[in-house]
């Protein structure tokens, strides 16, 4: 046996829901190019066609659209004995409270666990300030329900267009670790409430979902576009990440990085800080040329989700929660399609330490 510790190449699974190209920088969800969804279709249209044949229900995107929102009402009650607790947590170590409180055989679990991280984000987000808490509208669409429930005001069009944009985006991403996660525990029949648990324990991670935050504040260190060289080249040659570069997949562009891109544009405000961005991603990625010429570190989903969530009011500390209200959807349909392959998830591991000398 050979020993590939990141399992780079190795093919864990075969699925229907997404295919990553990291050599063309194209990703496919359920047979659609991202480029042709995305800024055209809902949400919930992009949740109804990932778990088609998976989840038995009517998964038509005005029904998901009504009874996401119906959970969400639900998700609201369940959730209000757990905010004191959840709300003294980091954001993305609430949901993993909130989530754990959901039994694995409570009714219709994809919708509720869905509507859970929603509502969930939303409420722990207000209640850690003492603002007064926003009850779901079940009238509206997933992403605008999430902004209005954290902010206490009906997004504009713009602004729920955006969001869901990027929620398209960062819903299906082949077998990541927070995916892979998903699989390995649904192999055991633990549970679909369990599988998300531990996947977003998983999201947690800043190599996996904790990096859109720490772009936004290595753009604030940066200060100035005069500073952006010396300091990018100095914090590679420490041999620390430049947040929002490079992926263990793309070795060019990722897609979704262009797609989040013109979302920001769409919104019309802060051009400056968008400008100022560009700046400092055309010095990463020449520093990076420079510096790794071997690699292909290119920009990734993570730097301009950053610019979109900032200017969108989302609390820095909280973008992964919102990768997480995103990804609920797609680790759902790969526990389900891992239960339709019925098979434990147990790779070996090859002994390296000391043999006992024998008698």
């Amino acid at each position: 046996m050979t020993c590939n510790s990141g399992l780079e190449g190795v093919v864990a699974a075969e699925t229907v829901l997404s295919e990553v190209d990291g050599e063309a920088g194209r990703l496919i969800l359920r047979g659609h190019r991202l480029e042709d969804i995305a800024g055209v279709h809902s949400l919930e249209w992009l949740i109804g066609e990932l778990w088609h044949g998976f989840v038995p229900r009517d998964l038509r995107e005005t029904a998901l659209k009504r009874d996401l929102g119906a959970a969400r009402v639900a998700a609201f009650v369940a959730i209000t004995p757990f905010l004191p607790a959840a709300a003294r947590l980091a954001p993305i170590e609430a949901l993993r409270l909130l989530a754990a409180t959901v039994p694995d055989g409570a009714d219709d679990l994809p919708l509720r666990l869905t509507a859970t991280v929603a509502v969930g984000l939303a409420s722990v987000l207000r209640h850690r300030h003492g603002a007064v808490l926003i009850p779901p509208d079940p009238t509206l669409g997933h992403a605008a329900d999430f902004l209005r429930m954290l902010r206490g005001t009906t997004p504009s069009s713009k602004e729920t267009a955006a969001l869901e944009t990027y929620l398209l985006t960062a819903t299906e991403h082949g077998l990541n670790a927070s995916t892979f996660t998903t699989r390995v525990v649904a192999s055991t029949q633990a549970g679909l409430a369990s599988a998300i648990t531990a996947a977003l324990c998983a999201l947690k991670g800043p190599l996996h979902g904790g990096a859109p935050g720490p772009v936004i504040d290595m753009l604030d260190a940066i200060g100035a576009p005069e500073n952006a060289d010396a300091w990018l080249d100095a914090a590679v040659l420490r041999g620390e990440r430049l947040m929002g570069f490079g992926h263990r997949v793309y070795r060019v562009t990722d897609p979704r990085s262009d797609v989040v891109k013109r979302a920001v544009e769409s919104l019309g405000r802060n051009m400056g800080r968008l400008h100022y961005a560009e700046h400092i991603e055309r010095a990463a990625l020449a520093v990076l040329l420079r510096r790794k010429p071997a690699r292909s570190l290119q920009t990734n989903l993570e730097f301009y989700t950053a610019l979109l969530l900032e200017a969108l009011d989302v609390p820095r500390d909280a973008f992964t929660g919102v990768f997480a209200l995103a990804r609920v959807a797609g680790w759902i349909a790969h526990a389900h399609e891992q239960w339709s392959v019925d098979r434990l998830i147990r790779p070996q591991s090859r002994y390296v330490g000391p043999i006992p000398i024998a008698a």
